[in-house]
């Protein structure tokens, strides 16, 4: 039998080598060029949020707006970004918060971006 996968009442399970990802002391990726959607969902557990269309439409953006600024956006520069590069949506701080499941929109927002903290987030 491999390590790659295990055979068991004609049911094979294979395994897949886990990735390891490096956060920081505040959860963000230490390198943000690592970023999947795979790794958004992982951190979007933390949150219990399951990672839809929109959602990932929405970490997009915010990974445009980090390569555009070349800094991760706060709240309202957030949303602006989001409302402009993204209006069928809808995007309000609201929205985002029910979307997100918390109040701390930007810094997670970020954070599941695979971004790092914004400067202005505690």
């Amino acid at each position: 039998m491999s390590n790659d996968n295990v055979s068991k009442n004609n049911v094979t399970t294979n395994f897949i080598p886990a990735v390891t990802i490096e956060l920081d002391r505040d959860g963000h990726l230490c390198d943000y060029t690592v970023w999947t959607p795979d790794i958004a969902q992982q951190l979007a557990n933390t949150l219990d949020v399951n990672l839809d269309t929109e959602h990932l439409q929405i970490l997009q953006q915010v990974r445009a707006f980090f390569t555009k600024f070349n800094h991760a956006p706060a709240t309202r520069p957030l949303i602006k970004w989001l409302q402009k590069t993204l209006p069928e949506h809808d995007i309000s701080n609201q929205k985002l918060q029910q979307l997100f499941n918390t109040g701390l929109v930007a810094r997670h927002v970020n954070r599941l971006a695979g971004l790092p903290k914004p400067p202005n987030c505690l």
